[in-house]
């Protein structure tokens, strides 16, 4: 009987202890969206008063069946962003037919900065108003970016993720960049913070080359927790520029939207083109 109820002792333990840990999904791979920007796709060029100059991807591509705007988790209203944007002169974003990563014609999203004026200048495509925030999630693209973008000692920005009241200051960001270092060598960073000036956690990985002028795929996956399970992983051309294991969230906040593609940095000009998005509901492999 004593070695009965030290055994079930242990036992409340374990399951007190596994309370605290969201567990990554088991679920089968399912595909939630995915879009080569191909013909039925368009940029909805009405301006809706009153809702931060907001641009709509709309339509449905006619290779893959799906649909814009791109509604996961929940999400609703996504769209381009035009952030300190001159009347679309400082920024812009528009569909172009080019060849892709595979050698042949493609529609691509392609964006630019010119110039920044004071405050931010951006434009990002935004996942908007999750309400299914606590989830894992894998996305997939392939981009390519110009090689005169960025001057020494600089930065740019290439995908995010921010948890409910992160403006606040009781929130969590998950951020991509491209820095380059005083001597102008170009590297990966990626990080988790409480806010900019604060990681939580970071990674550089200056051995994986910065590709330009070039297609890449780039792959993010998370795990979203507050425990010791949490994930975050960041691989370019199929090789894990990062990967970190631990608390993707803070004080249980929900994500509450997704950056998939960001023009944004203090070095210009600078362009992109971004194409071939999938979305899983976790890693599809």
């Amino acid at each position: 009987m004593k070695y009965l109820n030290i055994l079930a002792l242990a036992l409340l333990i374990v399951i007190s202890c596994n309370n605290d840990i969201t567990e990554e999904t088991t679920e089968s791979p399912t595909l939630l969206f995915k879009s080569g920007f191909e013909s039925g796709v368009y940029i909805d060029p009405t301006i809706v008063p009153n809702n931060e100059d907001y641009r709509y991807l709309r339509g449905t591509d006619t290779e893959t069946g799906f649909s814009w705007p791109i509604a996961i988790l929940g999400s609703s209203e996504s769209a381009l962003h035009y952030i300190g944007d001159d009347n679309h002169q400082a920024v812009y974003s528009e569909l172009q037919t080019v060849i892709g990563h595979n050698g042949n014609t493609t529609k691509a999203l392609f964006q630019k900065e010119n110039y920044q004026i004071p405050g931010y200048t951006q434009c990002p495509y935004e996942i908007l108003n999750i309400t299914e925030g606590r989830t894992d999630l894998y996305i997939k693209y392939w981009m390519k970016i110009d090689s005169n973008a960025m001057s020494a000692d600089s930065w740019r920005a290439l995908f995010e993720y921010k948890t409910k009241d992160y403006a606040l200051g009781t929130g969590f960001r998950l951020i991509s960049y491209i820095y380059k270092d005083t001597t102008g060598n170009p590297y990966w960073h990626w990080q988790g913070d409480a806010d900019p000036q604060n990681p939580v956690w970071e990674i550089d990985n200056s051995t994986i080359p910065v590709p330009t002028d070039t297609w890449f795929k780039v792959e993010y996956f998370w795990h979203w927790s507050e425990g010791n399970d949490g994930r975050a992983l960041w691989k370019v051309n199929d090789q894990v520029v990062g990967e970190h294991f631990g608390a993707t969230t803070r004080n249980s906040k929900p994500i509450d939207f997704i950056i998939l593609a960001q023009i944004y940095g203090d070095s210009n000009p600078k362009y992109q083109w971004i194409d071939d998005i999938e979305i899983w509901n976790t890693m599809p492999y």
